[in-house]
C-alpha cells in the first residue's frame, strides 16, 4: 500500500520536484519505506511505498521494456501471478516480482481496458508517453482513494487531498453542497470531496488526460440480476460461495510480510479468520478493538471466537479519554465532516497493529452491504409490511425486534415518538430511495444547526433525493426491495464513509494496509446474483453467510443479536477533563469565525451535553455534536493553518528524468 501524487501540464512547464516532494511529504504515512520520482516536459509522477511485494526489487515509478510507458500504483493486485505467467507467454519481460510491474505490461496488451483484467483494491496512474496521454483507475469497489483538481489543461492527483493542497496556488474551501450531503446521508455524493474544487475518481471509473481535455468512463458498475431467476439449489450456492469466499481469502495472503486479521466477534470477522486459519496459516495473528464503555464493548463475543480459533490475539482498550484526544488526528487524516467517532478507535487499532510489527491485515468489511447485515435493509421490509395496513398498531411492533432498547417505554407500551417517526412517508413505497428516507429524514435534521448563510445554499431534501435517483442505473426500478436498499448502501456508503473514514484513511494513518475478501469482485458479483431470501430471510440477515459459518464459527457468534459497530461521542467531548480544543472549536467566537453554525443552537446542545454528560443526549444529539465539531475541526486544519510542507525530498528518493527533459 502506499501514496501517489502526480502533474499533468499540457499547457506550461513547472518544476514538478518540488511539488511532488511537498506532495509526498504530506501523505509519507502512506509510504514510510521509500519515494520515487519520474519527471518529463508534461508529466511528474511521484510515489511513496509500503513495502509490501517485492521488498527489494518494487521500487517504483516503474516502466516498460522501452521505458516509455510508466506507472505508479496504490494497492495489490492479487491476481498478479496468473497475469504475469500469461504476459510471459506473449513475450513481455520483467525486471522484478511486483505486482505493478505487470500492470504496466498488462496496459500494453490492452490499454484504457486494462483496469477490467485486475482482482484487487487500486488506484493506478499510467503515463504513456509517446501518446502523451495519462490514465487514472480506481477499483470497482473504491477502496483505494483517488482525488484530482484539473485547472486551465493541468492536472493534479493523489491519494489524499491534504498533498492537493501543499501547492499553494490551490484555493482552499469547505464545499457547501458537500456539508449538506454529509449532515444528510453521511457521505459525499460523487464525485464530490468536502473541498470545492476537488473530486473524486468515483469507484469503478478510469479517467483519460489528453491535450484536449479530461473523459471520465465506467469501466465496472454494481449490478442485480433478477430478471432470469437462477436455478442453482440453496446447497449449490452454499458450496460456491463458500469455495469463492476461500479462494478471495487465500489471493489476500499474498505478500512477502506477515498478514494478520482484525477480529470483532461479530460473523463477518471470525469466519474469515477461521478459513486463514484453518487452511491457510496455523499462526494467525488477530487483532481487536474494546470498550471501557460496555454499551460498545464486544469483548465476550471476541474471547468466544478466540476459544474456538485459537489464534495469537492482542487487544487494545479504548476509553472516552483516547476518542477526544485523537479525534483531530482521525479529522485529518480523513479529511471529511463526520457524525460518528467510530473511526477513532480504527485508528488506534492500526496503531496497535504497526507496533506489533505488522503491515498487513484482513478485515470482514463489505458482509454486510452484499450479504445484506444491515437494520435498514430489515427496517424498510417491515415499513412495507406496514404500509399495507397503516392504521394496524401490530405491525410496527415488529420494529421491537430490531430497537428493543429504543423502542419501549419503561411501562412497557410502544414509544409513541418512534411509532410516529418511523411512520413519516411511510407510504410512499414506490420512491426508488425508500428503504434510505427515514435515515436520510432523521439525519437532515442536523441541517438546523447551519448557520442561516449556509442554510440558504444547503438546499432541501427533495432536491438531494432527485440528485441520487437521477444518477441510478436504468436496470434499478425492475430490481426488488432489497436490492434496491442495497445498492444504494453500496454505492453511497460503504465506499464514500465505511471504507474511508474506517477503512483506508484511519489504516493508512499507521502504514496498515487493509484487505477485504468479502469485496473481492468475484464475491460481490455472485452475492448480487443471490436470490433476494437468500440474503434476507424474514428478519434473519446473511441468510447464507451464516450457513457457510455454520459448524465452524461458535453458535454463539452466528446467533448473536446484530450490534452494529459504535464508538461514544458525548462523553469523549464533554466529560469531567474535555480537550482543549473542544472549548475553542464550539465557542461563540470560534463559531463565528468559521460561519458554518449558529452559535446559539450549538451552545444549547453543548449546554445539555455537559449537564447530561452523555447519559440522556439523545442519538441524533450525539450525531449533531461530532458533526459540527468535525467540520469545525476540518475548517481549522485545511482552511485556517494548514500547515507547510518542504519541497525537500525524502530518504531514499530515486529520480528518473525522461531523456531530454528541459528542467
Amino acid at each position: 500500500m502506499c501514496g501517489i501524487a502526480g502533474i499533468v501540464n499540457f499547457k506550461a512547464q513547472e518544476n514538478q520536484e518540488l511539488i511532488l516532494n511537498r506532495m509526498l511529504r504530506a501523505m509519507s504515512h502512506r509510504g514510510p519505506d521509500a519515494t520515487g520520482l519520474y519527471l518529463s516536459d508534461a508529466c511528474g509522477l511521484g510515489h511513496a511505498r509500503l513495502s509490501i511485494i517485492d521488498l527489494s526489487g518494487g521500487y517504483q515509478p516503474m516502466y516498460n521494456e522501452t521505458r516509455d510507458v510508466w506507472i505508479i500504483f496504490n494497492g495489490e493486485v492479487f491476481n498478479y501471478p496468473e497475469l504475469r505467467q500469461g504476459l510471459i507467454q506473449r513475450g513481455h519481460r520483467f525486471y522484478s516480482q511486483s505486482d505493478t510491474e505487470v500492470i504496466v505490461h498488462l496496459y500494453e496488451e490492452h490499454g484504457p481496458e486494462v483496469f477490467q483484467h485486475l482482482n484487487g483494491q487500486f488506484a493506478i496512474a499510467i503515463w504513456d508517453a509517446p501518446k502523451r496521454r495519462l490514465l487514472l483507475g480506481r477499483d470497482r469497489v473504491g477502496i483505494r482513494p483517488l482525488f484530482y483538481r484539473l485547472d486551465n489543461g493541468r492536472l493534479l492527483f493523489a491519494s489524499e487531498i491534504k498533498a492537493l493542497f501543499t501547492d499553494g496556488r490551490i484555493p482552499r474551501r469547505l464545499n457547501t453542497q458537500t456539508l449538506s450531503d454529509v449532515f444528510t446521508c453521511w457521505t459525499p455524493v460523487d464525485p464530490l470531496t468536502a473541498f470545492d474544487g476537488i473530486y473524486q475518481l468515483p469507484p469503478g471509473h478510469v479517467a483519460i488526460f489528453e491535450a484536449n481535455g479530461l473523459k471520465i468512463q465506467r469501466f465496472w458498475q454494481l449490478t442485480f440480476h433478477e430478471e432470469a431467476p437462477d436455478a442453482r439449489s440453496l446447497e449449490e450456492w452454499e458450496e460456491q460461495m463458500s469455495a469463492l469466499l476461500l479462494d478471495a481469502s487465500r489471493i489476500r495472503l499474498r505478500a512477502d510480510v506477515p498478514v494478520g486479521a482484525y477480529l470483532s466477534g461479530g460473523i463477518d470477522s471470525t469466519y474469515l479468520s477461521t478459513l486463514v486459519r484453518n487452511n491457510f496459516n496455523n499462526r494467525l495473528n488477530t487483532f481487536s478493538v474494546q470498550f471501557s464503555d460496555k454499551r460498545f464493548d464486544e469483548t465476550h463475543f471476541q474471547q468466544a471466537a478466540l476459544q474456538a480459533i485459537q489464534t495469537q490475539h492482542r487487544a487494545i482498550q479504548c476509553t472516552y479519554d483516547d476518542i477526544g484526544r485523537i479525534f483531530p488526528q482521525v479529522v485529518w487524516h480523513a479529511e471529511l465532516p463526520m457524525i460518528r467517532t467510530a473511526p477513532a478507535p480504527l485508528m488506534m487499532l492500526s496503531g496497535l497493529v504497526r507496533r506489533s510489527d505488522f503491515k498487513v491485515v484482513l478485515t470482514g468489511e463489505g458482509a454486510d452491504e452484499i450479504f445484506a447485515g444491515y437494520d435498514i435493509f430489515k427496517e424498510a421490509m417491515i415499513r412495507r409490511f406496514w404500509a399495507r395496513h397503516p392504521e394496524s398498531n401490530l405491525r410496527p411492533l415488529l420494529l421491537k425486534k430490531l430497537y428493543p432498547d429504543i423502542f419501549e417505554q419503561a411501562d412497557g407500551r410502544p414509544n409513541a415518538f418512534l411509532m410516529g417517526f418511523f411512520k413519516k412517508n411511510l407510504e410512499q413505497v414506490d420512491s426508488p430511495v425508500y428503504s434510505h428516507m427515514v435515515r436520510w429524514l432523521n439525519t437532515s435534521q442536523l441541517k438546523g444547526f447551519f448557520s442561516a448563510d449556509l442554510r440558504a445554499e444547503a438546499g432541501n431534501l427533495d432536491a438531494f433525493t432527485q440528485r441520487i435517483v437521477d444518477q441510478l442505473p436504468a436496470a434499478f426500478h425492475q430490481w426488488s426491495p432489497l436490492s434496491k436498499a442495497q445498492y444504494l448502501e453500496n454505492t453511497l456508503f460503504l465506499s464514500n464513509y465505511l471504507l474511508s473514514t474506517q477503512g483506508d484513511r484511519m489504516a493508512m494513518a499507521n502504514s496498515i494496509e487493509g484487505r477485504y475478501p468479502f469485496l473481492d469482485y468475484r464475491v460481490v458479483e455472485m452475492a448480487a446474483r443471490l436470490p433476494a431470501k437468500l440474503r434476507l430471510n424474514g428478519l434473519t440477515e446473511k441468510y447464507l453467510l451464516k450457513r457457510m459459518a455454520r459448524g465452524q464459527v461458535p453458535a454463539s457468534v452466528i446467533d448473536r443479536p446484530k450490534q452494529p459497530y459504535r464508538a461514544p461521542i458525548s462523553r469523549c467531548f464533554m466529560g469531567a477533563n474535555p480537550p482543549a480544543y473542544v472549548a475553542e472549536l464550539l465557542s461563540d467566537t470560534g463559531l463565528k469565525r468559521s460561519g458554518y453554525f449558529d452559535p446559539a443552537k450549538v451552545q444549547r446542545l453543548v449546554t445539555k451535553c455537559q449537564q447530561q454528560e452523555g447519559r440522556l443526549v439523545s442519538e441524533r444529539e450525539n450525531m449533531a455534536l461530532v458533526a459540527i465539531l468535525s467540520t469545525q475541526l476540518l475548517d481549522r486544519q485545511f482552511i485556517r493553518e494548514f500547515p507547510s510542507f518542504s519541497d525537500e525530498p525524502l530518504n531514499h528518493t530515486v529520480v528518473e528524468r525522461q531523456a531530454g527533459d528541459s528542467l
